[in-house]
């Protein structure tokens, strides 16, 4: 089923406990989007390719298909597309496999709609990058962050990042050698305060690194954060 209100993009929802997804559907229409429900896991994927909606919202416990496999075969296809996880509890598991297979964030239930709204507004935001001439590319070692293009390449070669690997890079990157705390990064990259939990961070740190394999510009300052060093 789709509200239509193309203000903003089409938001997909899968979700199948109707009284949520009614009330997400809510709050998303009156912020000015569209948006389309599904109930089960394999429609989901199938309204995904078919829709390109702006971005998902995937219940992780879904029938048919889970939630992270949905964001796994998107993944594989070279569709990113944000995604937010809505997750049952507050499952630490849940929420780093999310994470790990390119999630952009996760809400976990029973959590505030406006909240969701605010958090798929934040993560369009990067997904949709500074404007045209807001930065020179900058180079770090064998790595090369483009603002502009919403690039990144380590020796010479692209790296594909979800829009929220990519600004946690960009921002480590664009001071040298200063070491951020967990927290300043939440704030300055996801955008929310650290009550969220860091546990986040560390995550999304894994998974640059492993992207970038030998060429990796982040190193850990134990006890304090991370910086980005040639």
């Amino acid at each position: 089923m789709t509200t239509e209100n193309p203000q903003r993009g089409l938001v997909l929802v899968v979700e199948d406990e109707p009284s949520i997804a009614d009330l997400v559907r809510l709050y998303l229409s009156r912020d000015g989007f569209g948006v389309h429900v599904e109930r089960d896991g394999s429609a989901g994927l199938a309204a995904a390719r078919r829709l390109r909606p702006v971005a998902c919202v995937l219940d992780i416990a879904l029938p048919g298909l889970p939630g992270t496999e949905i964001c796994r075969r998107l993944r594989e296809a070279g569709d990113w597309t944000p995604v937010i996880f809505l997750t049952a509890r507050d499952d630490e598991v849940d929420r780093v496999v999310g994470l790990e297979l390119g999630a952009d964030d996760y809400v976990t239930k029973p959590f505030s709609p406006r909240e969701l709204v605010a958090r798929l507004r934040a993560v369009l935001r990067r997904a949709a990058g500074p404007p045209v001439g807001a930065g020179q590319p900058v180079v770090l070692g064998r790595v090369t962050v483009d603002p502009d293009r919403r690039s990144v390449t380590a020796d010479g070669a692209p790296v594909q990042l979800t829009s929220t690997e990519f600004d946690l890079l960009a921002h480590l990157m664009s001071r040298p050698g200063r070491v951020f705390s967990r927290e300043e990064l939440l704030a300055a990259v996801w955008g929310y305060a650290a009550h969220a939990g860091t546990r986040t961070v560390d995550v999304h740190v894994a998974q640059v690194r492993a992207k970038l394999g030998a060429a990796s510009v982040i190193r850990t300052h134990r006890g304090v954060g991370y910086a980005a060093d040639g």
